[in-house]
C-alpha cells in the first residue's frame, strides 16, 4: 500500500509541473577488438582436437581424473577465483609487484580488455569448428563451478580462458619485462586452473597458449595496438613506483601454488 501511495504521489507531482527525472546515462560502449575476423583464423594454425582412440585423447582423460585430487585444497580455491576472467589481470598483481585495478591503471586495463575481445573472437571461431566436449562430460568428476547447461553446451578446444590469460600475460610481460618470468608463470597457472577446475582438457589448455601466441604476434602488426602498448607501458612504470604493493603473505602463498606441479 505504501508503495502504491508513493507512486501516486510522484505521478501527481509530475502533473503539477515538477521537472522530470533525468534519464539514466547510457552504458559505456564495449571495447572493440583490434583485429577483424578476416585478419586471423587460428583454427587453420592449431592442430585438430584429439579424437577417441588416440594417445592424446587418453592423455586428456588421465589428466582430468588425476586433477580431481585438488578439490578442497587452496589450489582448488585459486582455480575457482581464476574462473573470473578479470583475474587474468588482477591476479597478476603479485607477479607485477603492484596492485592492479581499472582505477589505478585505466590505460592498461583498456588495452587488455580490447585484447580480450580479440581473444574471444579467435577462440570462438576455432571452438565452433573443433566441437570438442569438455572433460566432465566424458568422465565423471566434480568441477569447481556449477555444471550448467550453458557450460555443457560450450566447447572445450581451444580453451578461451587460456587464450585470454596467456594473451594478457604476454602483453603484461612486454609492459614489465623485468617481471616476465613471474608474469608468465602466473599466466600459466591461470590457464592450469582450468585443469584443476575440471572444465578443460589438457590439450585445450595447451592449445589455448598456442592460440594466444598466434594472436599476440598478429596484434603487433596493428598500429593502434602498438600505440596503446606504449601508453600502457608508461602508465605501468609510474604505477610500479608509487602504487600500493600486494600483501607479501598472499603473494608467497600464491607463488608456492604456482610452482607446485599439478599432474
Amino acid at each position: 500500500m505504501r508503495l502504491k501511495l508513493f507512486v501516486t504521489a510522484v505521478s501527481a507531482l509530475g502533473c503539477m509541473g515538477a521537472a522530470p527525472a533525468p534519464k539514466p546515462a547510457a552504458p559505456p560502449a564495449p571495447p572493440q577488438p583490434y583485429l577483424s575476423a578476416a585478419d586471423l583464423d587460428t583454427f587453420q594454425v592449431l592442430p585438430p582436437p584429439p579424437v577417441a582412440g588416440t594417445s592424446r585423447y587418453e592423455a586428456d582423460r588421465t589428466v582430468y581424473l588425476q586433477t580431481r585430487k585438488w578439490e578442497g585444497t587452496p589450489r582448488w580455491e585459486l582455480a575457482r577465483a581464476d574462473d573470473s576472467s578479470i583475474n587474468a589481470i588482477r591476479g597478476q598483481s603479485c607477479a607485477v609487484g603492484v596492485e592492479l585495478s581499472a582505477e589505478t591503471a585505466p590505460q592498461t586495463f583498456r588495452l587488455l580488455l580490447r585484447v580480450a575481445r580479440d581473444s574471444s573472437l579467435v577462440t570462438n571461431r576455432a571452438k565452433d569448428q573443433a566441437k570438442r566436449q569438455r572433460p566432465y562430460l566424458i568422465d565423471e568428476g566434480n568441477i569447481c563451478v556449477a555444471k550448467s547447461d550453458g557450460l555443457a553446451k560450450s566447447w572445450d578446444y581451444p580453451s578461451g580462458h587460456n587464450t585470454w590469460g596467456w594473451s594478457a600475460g604476454l602483453v603484461l610481460a612486454e609492459l614489465a619485462p623485468d617481471r616476465a618470468t613471474q608474469i608468465m608463470s602466473r599466466a600459466r597457472a591461470f590457464g592450469e586452473s582450468r585443469l584443476v577446475c575440471g572444465v578443460h582438457n589438457m590439450s585445450a589448455v595447451h592449445m589455448g597458449w598456442a592460440n594466444a601466441s598466434v594472436l599476440v604476434a598478429a596484434l603487433h602488426g596493428n598500429a593502434e595496438f602498438r600505440k596503446d602498448v606504449e601508453a600502457a607501458r608508461k602508465e605501468l612504470q609510474a604505477l610500479r613506483r608509487t602504487g600500493a604493493k600486494p600483501d607479501a603473505a598472499r603473494c608467497a602463498a600464491e607463488a608456492e601454488m604456482v610452482a607446485t606441479p599439478l599432474y
